[in-house]
């Protein structure tokens, strides 16, 4: 069920039922030679809605831009500040609470964006905590990786092995591909797996150690039949993540 697709009725119904929502969330950001721009918010928003078809969870829009100040060396890239991606956060998150929302799982496709929401959820559990004593909320906020269970993980493993690697991977760009078979893009790339991180600090550092944009990734050996089958272990995995957090 897809929050910008129901009326408003619709969610009033919902809420009595549930008090959980999903958020999927991502970025905008380069994602080497074959990988599209859109390829974290894309990932998040199909197994976001995968989840929401199976087991009938309200789905929120995407939010399609994360911290990702790394990235902007390389065209096309779209940032926001800590700051202000905190403040949004804290806005989408209490707009829910006026209605009478309670769980908050954001379902994340960039690893750049787990420090800034962290703080976000701080803010939000800290308006509560200061205004006394007695004071309590039902709200609670978890972040979670769409490639973090078992199911995708072991996935990943078998078709990548260490070529999977952690940016620009083989496995987030199989995802989008099977989500936009149209826009499979077939590219040459040399060295064939992308050197390894070893750290790195503002955008200029970012494209200098890593040129392509990708790090320890050969994401030319992605597919979109590959996607197909980490979409279903990642849906199953994340459906047994929002079981888990709303089960009380």
């Amino acid at each position: 069920m897809q929050l910008a697709l129901s009326t408003w009725q619709e969610v009033e119904e919902y809420l009595r039922g549930s008090r959980a929502i999903i958020i999927p969330v991502g970025s905008t950001e380069q994602h080497g030679p074959n990988g599209l721009i859109g390829t974290d918010h894309l990932d998040a928003e199909f197994v976001s809605k995968g989840v929401g078809d199976e087991i009938g969870a309200l789905v929120a829009p995407t939010l399609t831009i994360g911290m990702s100040q790394h990235h902007l060396g390389f065209a096309g890239s779209i940032t926001l500040r800590p700051s202000t991606l905190i403040a949004v956060i804290g806005d989408v998150v209490t707009s829910l609470m006026k209605h009478g929302f309670e769980r908050f799982l954001f379902i994340n496709g960039h690893g750049g964006n787990f420090a800034t929401f962290t703080a976000a959820f701080d803010e939000i559990y800290a308006a509560s905590s200061l205004r006394g004593p007695d004071s309590s909320s039902p709200v609670q906020c978890k972040i979670v990786g769409w490639w973090a269970g078992k199911r995708s993980d072991a996935v990943a493993k078998e078709l990548y092995g260490d070529s999977n690697g952690s940016h620009a991977t083989a496995s987030e760009v199989s995802l989008s591909q099977h989500y936009h078979p149209e826009a499979v893009k077939q590219v040459q790339m040399s060295p064939k797996v992308a050197p390894k991180s070893t750290g790195f600090f503002d955008c200029a550092d970012y494209r200098r150690r890593f040129p392509d944009g990708r790090i320890g990734s050969d994401p030319s050996l992605s597919t979109p039949e590959h996607g197909k089958r980490i979409y279903e272990a990642a849906v199953a995995d994340m459906i047994d993540v929002y079981r888990a957090f709303t089960a009380d």
